[in-house]
């Protein structure tokens, strides 16, 4: 059992700055890659950043330069920096992790948050 909770969504103004952090829990023995993708309404989900365990990211093209991702090994938790939003990046943001965690053997699963609302508006 392992779990994926987000926090820091909220309402920003365009140009504004936010902080997500996403945090996982459970019988977990690695956190190996995590990450953020974010779904607004009627679109696919997409990919926003991703970060490995030993520290390499990956950016949409979209954010780059106006976001970071970053990780705390230590507390298995995964944060994105976002900076200068705009509103069409109005969207529910999801943490993603691959994680192996204990279940009697040691299993491999790739898990989603629950999702936190980013509003970008005026």
């Amino acid at each position: 059992q392992v779990q994926l909770v987000e926090s820091g969504g909220g309402l920003v103004q365009p140009g504004g700055s936010l902080r997500l952090s996403c945090a996982a829990s459970g019988s977990i023995f690695r956190v190996n890659r995590m990450g953020w993708y974010r779904q607004a309404p009627g679109k696919q989900r997409e990919l926003v950043a991703t970060i490995a365990s030993a520290g390499t990211t990956n950016y949409a093209d979209s954010v780059k330069g106006r976001f970071t991702i970053s990780r705390d090994n230590a507390k298995n938790t995964v944060y994105l920096q976002m900076n200068s939003l705009k509103p069409e990046e109005t969207a529910v943001y999801y943490c993603n992790a691959d994680i192996s965690y204990y279940g009697g053997s040691l299993y491999d699963t790739n898990s989603w948050g629950q999702g936190t609302q980013v509003t970008v508006s005026s």
